[in-house]
């Protein structure tokens, strides 16, 4: 029998990267990354957590209430800046709208696109007198069956925020996220390169590995 993973998200850039990594791990041979069946799909769950960890858990718990026996998991990811005393952090999704509704007049529109997240970003970062861009991306991912979890991983990806976007692929903030090893961006990797370096291939491998042993 697979290992059946049911990906409570609506992003479908992660559930392709979770694809890709489930059909490359060394980990188990046979694991499958499926999307919540749509009749299960609920609205979207609000992450009340203070934490990736909470927020990771909320998610998980809350959808596999909608799919009875089985795993489903869901992970809580972010940005964070050292000279922005990490944040985004847990706002990485809604960085520029948050700015918006505190009254911020240095972001244009109220939507958090990943554009205009980026562009906050770099305009938070422009403000400082530092040069310090050192940052981190963070993943937390819990599998839960029944509201009950099973299993939680993080992985973790130091790296620096550059002073313009590179690279075409991935999304977020991949485009502004160096990866200092390889001197590329998470957007200039291709997806076998992010999946074995990033903070989100690192978690989910400690998943599937804390899952096997059980």
């Amino acid at each position: 029998m697979p290992l059946r993973l049911y990906a409570a998200t609506t992003n479908r850039g992660k559930v392709r990267e979770f694809q890709q990594m489930a059909s490359s791990s060394s980990i188990t041979n046979d694991v499958e990354v499926l999307l919540l069946p749509a009749e299960h799909v609920l609205p979207e769950v609000e992450e009340t957590g203070s934490t990736f960890a909470e927020n990771a858990r909320i998610k998980a718990l809350a959808y596999s209430r909608r799919l009875p026996d089985e795993l489903v998991f869901a992970d809580d990811s972010g940005l964070c800046v050292n000279a922005l005393d990490d944040a985004p952090g847990v706002f990485s999704a809604r960085y520029a709208s948050k700015a918006v509704a505190e009254g911020s007049t240095a972001t244009m529109g109220a939507q958090s696109t990943d554009a205009a997240n980026n562009t906050h970003l770099l305009q938070e970062l422009a403000k400082l007198s530092t040069n310090d861009r050192s940052a981190k991306f963070v993943c937390v991912i819990t599998a839960a069956r029944n509201s009950i979890v099973i299993a939680e991983a993080e992985g973790i990806a130091e790296g620096e925020i550059l002073y313009a976007a590179r690279g075409e692929e991935g999304f977020g903030y991949d485009p502004l996220f160096l990866y200092p090893a390889l001197n590329k961006s998470f957007a200039e990797m291709d997806q076998t390169e992010k999946a074995q370096h990033s903070h989100r291939g690192k978690a989910f491998r400690g998943l599937l590995s804390k899952l096997q042993n059980q």
